[in-house]
């Protein structure tokens, strides 16, 4: 074999050893952004304040709206961090995926699957109309994977999972 097939042949052969040095790392990639996703659109409620939100959730009908804001924040706050750091994934994926689900059938359903609709563009400027569902499905299925892998590298539950001993 010529020089040149050789390196193409060595690369092909390396891609197994380097998917499967590198896999394991790869639900990080899902923990940071559904983390951060959360941790972003509670702060945006927070930092607009409760009772805006709440304003929002009572012209929709949504029942005890100030509760209902309150729990809805604290939520994607709380589950937004222990996503972030790999905390107590099974536990906190229930209610962030209830969370999700109640957004599609209040909010996002009447506009259908797809999240970005590009309306216009004026002034240098993008123009999109109401998100549709697509985004929350992609959300609720990182968040199911998550929580059937079972902690994953560098997270709060791989350390308890080592450092937890067996009750005999």
């Amino acid at each position: 074999m010529n020089e040149t097939a050789l390196i193409l042949a060595g690369k092909k052969l390396a891609w197994p050893n380097v998917q499967a040095k590198l896999a394991p790392y790869a639900p990080i990639l899902l923990r940071l952004i559904v983390g951060c996703g959360f941790v972003a659109h509670g702060f945006a409620k927070w930092s607009r304040g409760p009772e805006v939100f709440a304003g929002i959730l009572q012209a929709m009908g949504v029942p005890v709206p100030h509760l209902m804001a309150s729990v809805t924040i604290a939520t994607e706050i709380v589950c937004g961090v222990a996503f972030l750091i790999g905390a107590f994934i099974p536990l906190v994926s229930a209610p962030a995926i209830i969370l999700l689900a109640v957004a599609i059938v209040t909010a996002h359903l009447p506009y259908g699957f797809i999240s970005i609709k590009l309306m216009s563009f004026n002034n240098g400027r993008a123009q999109f109309g109401p998100p549709g569902y697509e985004c929350n499905l992609l959300y609720i299925a990182s968040i199911v994977v998550l929580a059937l892998l079972g902690p994953t590298r560098w997270s709060v539950d791989e350390y308890r999972s080592q450092n937890s001993s067996p009750h005999e």
